[in-house]
């Protein structure tokens, strides 16, 4: 599941966790500065069931990466990943994101420095290309050199980024999908990872992929419909997989962790924005999702809020036999 800012935080991996138990979840993109000289609890936090869990980190200075990179290990986390395909202009103003791409040298150094500082792996985030340089030349060239400092699993956005000229969201709609770079950046370095992000929301769609690259990253399409996830965590590790429980047994689920949270001063709203997508494409989807929009902001909102949606949904019986 892709990193999305605003979106990807810790109460959406736990929820998330619950459906898709195998699927490698990203925090959402964390500045290096702030991790090293920030409230660190509060930026890298999680709980352990989230595992496994990357934590994505954003800057262009090799030291400073490094030493963040260090403090997310030793929190725990699996993985560290390199954002270097975010095009909004506030993160090129700080000389990293998609404007990184330009800089392959600098890009390995960072990703060299990183690695000499922890044991986990180093991956990294990138488009297929930036502004006009989006020809499969520019990409391999920049995948070459990052890998040649250690680097060997890239997760590649299919589409270029525009880095004047377009929002974020523009970027993520506006410029092509082009999944033939990416295939191609498997087939030319098979020793590589090559996981694809972008544009993927049907379940045939994932599984053509998985024909051509190592994986797939999922973004909103696993936000705004989370069984999505689920149905994917289960065909890409087929052996043991379970049903995942349906949307009553899981809020049932959720109580213990919505409780323990609201007593250490977490509001609703800050965990129930995040289930909107339960009942998506299910009978009741909308009156789950008006019964948490109203209630859920409330000053002194609690567990009883989400109880009020299901049986808004489905009626009392079904939270019921939840338990």
């Amino acid at each position: 599941m892709a990193p999305m800012m605003d979106w990807s935080d810790r109460h959406c991996r736990h929820f998330v966790r619950l459906l898709a138990p195998r699927t490698l979840l990203y925090t959402e993109m964390v500045v290096a500065e702030a991790v090293v000289r920030g409230r660190r609890e509060r930026l890298l936090g999680y709980d352990p069931s989230e595992h496994p869990l990357a934590l994505q980190l954003g800057g262009s200075d090799p030291a400073m990466l490094a030493l963040a990179a260090r403090i997310g290990a030793d929190h725990g986390y699996d993985e560290i990943n390199l954002n270097v395909g975010c095009p909004s202009e506030r993160v090129q103003n700080a000389t990293f994101g998609a404007c990184l791409m330009a800089r392959p040298s600098l890009v390995a150094e960072c990703v060299a420095a990183m690695r000499a500082r922890v044991a986990v792996p180093v991956t990294v985030k990138c488009r297929i290309g930036i502004d006009d340089d989006d020809h499969y030349e520019f990409l391999l060239g920049f995948v070459d050199a990052v890998a040649a400092a250690g680097c060997d699993t890239f997760i590649v956005h299919a589409r270029k980024a525009v880095l004047s000229g377009l929002s974020p969201r523009e970027n993520r709609e506006i410029p092509p999908l082009r999944y033939e770079l990416v295939w191609r950046l498997k087939a030319e370095r098979p020793a590589l990872t090559i996981v694809v992000n972008g544009g993927l929301t049907t379940i045939e769609a994932v599984e053509r992929q998985w024909q051509r690259v190592d994986g797939a990253m999922i973004g909103r399409e696993a936000y705004h419909h989370p069984y999505f996830l689920a149905e994917l965590d289960r065909r890409a590790w087929p052996e043991g997989a379970v049903e995942p429980p349906p949307p009553a047994a899981l809020v049932a689920a959720l109580r213990p962790y919505v409780e323990s949270q609201l007593a250490a001063g977490e509001r609703l709203h800050a965990i129930a924005r995040h289930l909107l997508g339960l009942y998506a494409y299910r009978p009741g989807a909308r009156a789950f999702r008006r019964v948490i929009s109203e209630l859920a902001p409330r000053a002194g909102a609690g567990y009883a809020v989400l109880e009020a949606a299901v049986r808004a949904a489905e009626g009392a019986e079904a939270l019921r036999a939840a338990g």
